[in-house]
Order: structure tokens, then C-alpha cells, then sequence
């Protein structure tokens, strides 16, 4: 990985940069991007969005661009990356290291493209899944040294001038001294002229000349996020909407720049729920086609690019169980989230004076996931989702091995991650010789042993419950998208932004 340190030879490389992107495609010079859309599907590897498609039964709308590249992840100290030193990557066009946000990994400040955009008199909107403070959506206007100062993002937040904010909520508005307005970052934000909105009615009625806006929706999943797609109801804003309003609030003759991430992706990949993951792959992929449509009535001003953070998780498409064959539908069965599922499961077993007997869970199972507990031959290999006297063994002992858990004390992992992004530091080591960490990641076991089975019958297997090395795919469509072929690193997407919206770093 070569470091340019001398500003002459960053600025001879950002010249090559732009002949190269004119190369690409001749118009760009000429045209510019007034609209530019950059989604991440944090986590998002090429499988997962194969199996989006598979599951679908139809090709992604991202897939449909007509331009596609491979894309390098890693951070400047380490070969893995996690979502701060990606977000950075992506948004300066600069490694750092892990955990850090709008740093070099000298700590030196770096300034952002949605920064640079609103410099040049462009709206600039951040859209997301998860909190507003989270590494992806902070990344494009943070500058902390430790992706967990929240409060400290939030901050960054309400000063960044950014004319719209939209998602889950904040995970630390409040600071912890004093009586100063900087210790509350939403009394800040509307200080800074800031409307904040947390209801539909609310958010349906604002209108661009209301001003500045941060919406959160009226319901927020753990860590301060929107629920799954798998758990939405009809009163849950979509990431769709989202990119809806963002549209209505940026439009105009300046242009803009908006940012969507599908951070939940990554999540539940964490979890190895693969149905999960793709209920909110195929979110962001509305929420693409949102931008599709616009883009078809500016075609020679919009360009879309759609990229991932990371690999999470190592999927799999093909499970040794199941050979060749796959069954993706399979995933249909199950009707909650992993995160929904256990929640319910906690309260149910938390609710008893001594924890239940397995008997007494598997209708929950049944409901939840579609897997009957009827014996099969061993020998068997079958796609049905009735189980084997071998995998309700699995399921007994891991509702059994978690149970101490989840009677009276709720989930382990909902109390880490309570502490923690993402269980970012809790997710650095596991060791061998930790047999449930290897086994189970750092969720409930029983909730890890259900999609497991799920998941190997549809034919989908995982590697890890962390994050991998594995290049991501980006795909692009509109003024410039030429650029986007080949292979190329993740700080290569940030600098060709740059070039196509003729901004300098």
C-alpha cells in the first residue's frame, strides 16, 4: 500500500486520477455529477447479494448497472478492516486504522467528500439503518480518533451544516457535565436550525422549505437503530422512504450528495442469519431503485454507486450437507429477525419462575422459523424443514447450554452490545480455545443453532461470525460510471467521487 505524505505528489496523483476517470469515460469531464448517490450495504459481500437475487428470484437492481468492479478492503493496519477505517476509505479517499473516523492514521484530519460538496454549495444527505452516529453514516462527518465517542459524533452531527439526516436515532445526545448547550447535541442541532421529526405523520408533512431536517423513526430497534425489514409493520419508515424524503430535501440547482447505508446488514451477518440479512439487503435495494428512478429523469447529470464496507460473516453459498443442491426459499420459513426471535424467546423464558422445559419452546420454533419436529432418517438428506432426530439435539442442547442466560438476565450479546459498537472490541479475538465463542459468536446459542440449520438447508453456510478480507463488488450506473470497472481499493472509490463531482481533497 503506497502512503503519499508529500502534497505535490498527492496532487500529480489526483491529476492521473481524473485522466484515468476521463479514460473511463469521456463524458464525465464534460458533464460533471450533480446528483450523486453512494449507498453501502455495510457487511454486503458478493454472496450475500447472490443470495438477495436467489432468494428474490430475480436479478437486484444494483446488479442491473452497467458497471461493476472488485474492491479492496483493507485498513492501513490491518488486513481486515472494520467499518470506521472503511467509512474513512471511502469517504476521504485515505487509509486509517481500525476504529478511527476522518483521521489519517497519523490522526491528522481528513476532509470528507460530502464536506467537500457542501463547501461548493451542494445539500448533502446522510441515510441510514442504524444510529446517525454510527461508523458508516459518521465517517462522512466525524473526526474522532475512537469510532464509540458518540456523543462527540453527535456533536459533529449538528455542526456539519448537512441539510438532512435520516435513520435511527443517536446513541449518546446527552454529554455527562456541565449545563452548556454543547452537552446535549439534539438542543445543539436545533440551535443549528435543525427540525428533529420521530413520527410519520410528521415526516410525511415536512416539506424543503421547512429547512434542515433530522428524522429518526418512531420505533427504534437495540443500539438506536430501525428494526429489521424482517420485524417492520406498516408504522416503520423504510430506508426507501428515507431516500425518498432525501430526494425531495436535496433537489435543486446546486446538486447533492447523499449517502445510504444499509448498516443492518452487517448485523445480522454477525449473527450468521442469513434470511435476516437479506430482508435488508433487498431494503436497500428499494431504496436503490428509489434512486434508479430518479436517476431516469436526470440520466446525464445522476451517477449511483453501490459498494460495501466489508465482507461479514464469510458467506457461503453450498453447505457440505446439501452438495450441490440449494434451496433458497427455504429462508421464507423463518418470519422474525434473529435479534426479534431471542428478544421474544427472553421474555418468554424470563417470564417463568424456572426456566421451561425444551418441549414447551418448540412451538415458538415451529412459528418462528418453520422447522417441525418430526424425526427423519438419518441417512437422510432432505430440504424439507422438518427436523432430524440429529438436529433436535443440536437445538435441545443449545436452548439448554443458553437457558442460565436467558432466564431472568436476558441475552449476553444484548448486554455487550449494549457497551460496545457493533461489539467491535468484544469481536477482535476469540479464542480456540473458547468452544461457545467459536460455536455460537456472541449470540444467544439456541438463536445461532436455528438459522444455522436453516440456513445449510437452503445451502448457505458460514465462516465466521466477524468480518472477512474477502473483496466486495461495486456496481454503478450514470454520469462517469465507466470509472467504476476493474479492480480497485476502497480509497479509490472515494478519490473517483472526487474527480466526478470536480471537487479537489
Amino acid at each position: 500500500m503506497i502512503f503519499f505524505k508529500n502534497m505535490r505528489v498527492r496532487s500529480y496523483f489526483f491529476v492521473m486520477m481524473m485522466l484515468l476517470v476521463m479514460a473511463w469515460d469521456p463524458c464525465a469531464e464534460a458533464l460533471g455529477v450533480k446528483y450523486l448517490f453512494l449507498f453501502v450495504g455495510d457487511g454486503m459481500g458478493t454472496c450475500q447479494r447472490v443470495a438477495a437475487a436467489q432468494f428474490a428470484g430475480k436479478p437486484l437492481v444494483m446488479d442491473t448497472f452497467p458497471s461493476h468492479g472488485i474492491t479492496t478492503t483493507c485498513a492501513a493496519n490491518r488486513f481486515i478492516t472494520d467499518s470506521a477505517a472503511a467509512a474513512t476509505a471511502l469517504a476521504c479517499g485515505e487509509k486509517t486504522n481500525v476504529g478511527v473516523l476522518g483521521l489519517d492514521r497519523y490522526q491528522r484530519p481528513l476532509k470528507t467528500i460530502a464536506e467537500m460538496a457542501r463547501d461548493q454549495g451542494m445539500k448533502v444527505g446522510i441515510v441510514t439503518s442504524v444510529s446517525l452516529d454510527n461508523a458508516t453514516p459518521a465517517g462522512f462527518y466525524a473526526h474522532v480518533p475512537v469510532r464509540n465517542k458518540y456523543h462527540d459524533i453527535a456533536l459533529a452531527l449538528a455542526k456539519s451544516g448537512f441539510h438532512y439526516f435520516a435513520g435511527g436515532g443517536l446513541m449518546e445526545p446527552e454529554g455527562k457535565g456541565g449545563d452548556g448547550l454543547e452537552d446535549n447535541a439534539l438542543d445543539l442541532a436545533r440551535e443549528k436550525g435543525y427540525t428533529i421529526i420521530t413520527t410519520r405523520r410528521d415526516f410525511t408533512a415536512f416539506s424543503p422549505d421547512d429547512g434542515k431536517l433530522i428524522a429518526m423513526n418512531h420505533r427504534l430497534a437495540e443500539r438506536k437503530a430501525l428494526p429489521y425489514a424482517l420485524d417492520r409493520t406498516n408504522d416503520d419508515i423504510s430506508l426507501a422512504e428515507f431516500t425518498r424524503k432525501g430526494i425531495e430535501m436535496l433537489e435543486g440547482k446546486a446538486g447533492f450528495f447523499m449517502m445510504v447505508e444499509g448498516g443492518k446488514i452487517d448485523w445480522a451477518c454477525h449473527a450468521n442469519d442469513a434470511a435476516t440479512a437479506v430482508g435488508d439487503i433487498l431494503a436497500l435495494d428499494d431504496a436503490i431503485a428509489v434512486a434508479y428512478r430518479f436517476y431516469e429523469k436526470h440520466p446525464q447529470e445522476t451517477l449511483i454507486v453501490v459498494t460495501a464496507d466489508h465482507e461479514c460473516g464469510g458467506m457461503s453459498l453450498g453447505f457440505a450437507g446439501t452438495g450441490a443442491e440449494t434451496d433458497f426459499a427455504l429462508l421464507r420459513h423463518q418470519t422474525v429477525s434473529f435479534e426479534g426471535f431471542r428478544n421474544e424467546l427472553t421474555g418468554f423464558v424470563a417470564s417463568r419462575e424456572n426456566p421451561p422445559p425444551f418441549d414447551e419452546i418448540k412451538p415458538l420454533i415451529t412459528s418462528r422459523f418453520g422447522l417441525r419436529f418430526k424425526a427423519l432418517n438419518l441417512n437422510e438428506i432432505s430440504h424439507d424443514p422438518e427436523l432430524s432426530p440429529l438436529e433436535t439435539g443440536l437445538i435441545q442442547a443449545a436452548y439448554e447450554k443458553g437457558i442460565t442466560t436467558l432466564h431472568g438476565k436476558g441475552s449476553k450479546l444484548s448486554q455487550e452490545k449494549s457497551m460496545t459498537s457493533k461489539g467491535e472490541s468484544k469481536k477482535k479475538q476469540v479464542s480456540s480455545h473458547d468452544e461457545d465463542a467459536l460455536l455460537y459468536g456472541w449470540e444467544d446459542p439456541l438463536t445461532v443453532t436455528l438459522t444455522r440449520i436453516l440456513n445449510q438447508r437452503a445451502g448457505i453456510a458460514w465462516t465466521t461470525f466477524s468480518h472477512t478480507g474477502v473483496p466486495v463488488l461495486t456496481s454503478a450506473i450514470g454520469a462517469g460510471h465507466g470509472a467504476f470497472l476493474g479492480m480497485y481499493d476502497n480509497t479509490d472509490i472515494g478519490k473517483k467521487l472526487m474527480v466526478l463531482m470536480k471537487v479537489k481533497p
